[in-house]
C-alpha cells in the first residue's frame, strides 16, 4: 500500500479523503436575531454577547480575537490576539510596535477584528481605524501584568527572525536576573496598546440551511471624542444576506 493511502469500503482512499473537509458540516439551530432584539449601539450590544460567551464553559478564551492587518499595498496578515478593554471608545490590545502588525497598523491603520464564537453559533467583526493608546494608558496596563509577562515584552523582539529558541530564553533569563520579581520592571519604550476605534460591527448568528442572521452597525456621525476615539458615534443598523 502506498504512504498516505488507505483502504476503506474495498477502494483505496488517501488520508485526505478520510478527513474531507467538504463533509464537514454542522447545523446551527438558534433562535432568530432581529433588530428589535439589539442595543440601540455596538458597545452595548457586545457588551451583551461578551457576558455570554465569559460564562459559557464550552468557550475557551472568550477575548481571543483575530487582528487582520494590510501593508498600503493591501497585503494582508492574520494573527489572534487578547482583547485587554473595551469601551464606547473602541477595542484595545497591546503589542509590540515594531511588530508586523505594529508596522503595518503604522502604515495603514485599516483594521479589522473577528471574535469566533463557534460553540455559541456566533461571532461579532468589527472594522475600524487602529490609534495607538497614550503611554499613561499602556504604563498603567503594564503594570498589571505578571512579571513574566512584563520580561517576556522586553525579551521577544516580536516577529523578529531568530536563531533559535535558546536565543530568546537566554535574553529572558538576562532579563530576570536584572528585574527579579520584587523589583518593578519598566515598559519597553516600543510596547503599547492599539485601539481600534468601530466602524462597523457586525453581529453574526448561525441558523440551519446558511440562513444565518447577520445584523452590522455603520457609523453614520462622527462622533470622535478626544484623540480620534469614537464616543459619541450615531449608528445605523442594516442586515445583510448570509
Amino acid at each position: 500500500m502506498m504512504p498516505g493511502r488507505l483502504r476503506l469500503c474495498g477502494r483505496m482512499t488517501s488520508v485526505t479523503d478520510a478527513f474531507d473537509p467538504a463533509d464537514m458540516r454542522e447545523q446551527y439551530r438558534t433562535t432568530e436575531l432581529t433588530v428589535a432584539d439589539l442595543a440601540p449601539e455596538p458597545i452595548e450590544q457586545f457588551t451583551r454577547w461578551f457576558k455570554i460567551a465569559a460564562t459559557s464553559p464550552a468557550i475557551h478564551e472568550p477575548n481571543a480575537m483575530v487582528v487582520s492587518t494590510a501593508t498600503p499595498d493591501g497585503r494582508p496578515s492574520s494573527r489572534t490576539v487578547l482583547l485587554k478593554h473595551y469601551d464606547e471608545a473602541g477595542f484595545v490590545f497591546y503589542t509590540n510596535y515594531a511588530s508586523r502588525k505594529g508596522g503595518e497598523l503604522a502604515a495603514n491603520p485599516s483594521v479589522a477584528l473577528l471574535f469566533p464564537w463557534h460553540p455559541l453559533a456566533r461571532q461579532i467583526i468589527v472594522t475600524g481605524r487602529a490609534v495607538r493608546t497614550g503611554r499613561d494608558e499602556t504604563v498603567a496596563y503594564f503594570r498589571t501584568r505578571p512579571h513574566g509577562s512584563q520580561l517576556g515584552a522586553w525579551a521577544s523582539r516580536q516577529s523578529s527572525v531568530i536563531a533559535s529558541r535558546d536565543e530568546l530564553l537566554a535574553r529572558y533569563e538576562e532579563l530576570a536576573a536584572r528585574y527579579p520579581a520584587d523589583e518593578q520592571v519598566p515598559v519597553p519604550p516600543e510596547w503599547g496598546g492599539i485601539r481600534v476605534v468601530p466602524e462597523t460591527v457586525e453581529f453574526w448568528q448561525g441558523h440551519e440551511n446558511r440562513l444565518h442572521d447577520r445584523l452590522r452597525y455603520v457609523r453614520v456621525g462622527e462622533g470622535e471624542g478626544e484623540g480620534g476615539q469614537g464616543e459619541g458615534a450615531e449608528w445605523r443598523v442594516e442586515r445583510l444576506s448570509p
